[in-house]
């Protein structure tokens, strides 16, 4: 694997174990009321999209394997340029059910030679 690759893809492993660690025991209510807690975790999403964003310049082959990479680059997007229109339940969403997925789909790309 080229090493830029993998460097993103530590990249990614990394921001998504802090959103696993900022929202661990947490409750949808928490993150509404929060602003801390949603900062943190926008800006950890943001990392995501900005990382497979770099990667499907890099090793479109590799991003192709990532589950809906396009839409988490689409979701960085609205976080960074869009920020006024940050649906918290989308969010949260994203958190309980599309960053499991992500996470375990990286872990196995980083097993690979």
């Amino acid at each position: 694997m080229n090493p830029k690759t993998r460097a993103l893809l530590y990249d990614i492993q990394q921001a998504g174990m802090l959103v696993d660690r900022f929202t661990n025991g947490k409750a949808f209510d928490d993150y509404v009321t929060d602003p801390l807690l949603r900062s943190a975790v926008e800006r950890q999403l943001e990392i995501v999209g900005e990382a497979l964003s770099q990667l499907a310049r890099l090793d479109p082959d590799q991003v192709a394997t990532i589950t809906d990479y396009r839409r988490i680059i689409a979701l960085r997007n609205i976080l960074a340029h869009g920020y006024a229109r940050v649906d918290h339940q989308v969010i949260w969403n994203i958190i309980e059910r599309g960053l499991p997925v992500l996470r375990r789909e990286v872990d196995a790309l980083m097993r690979e030679p």
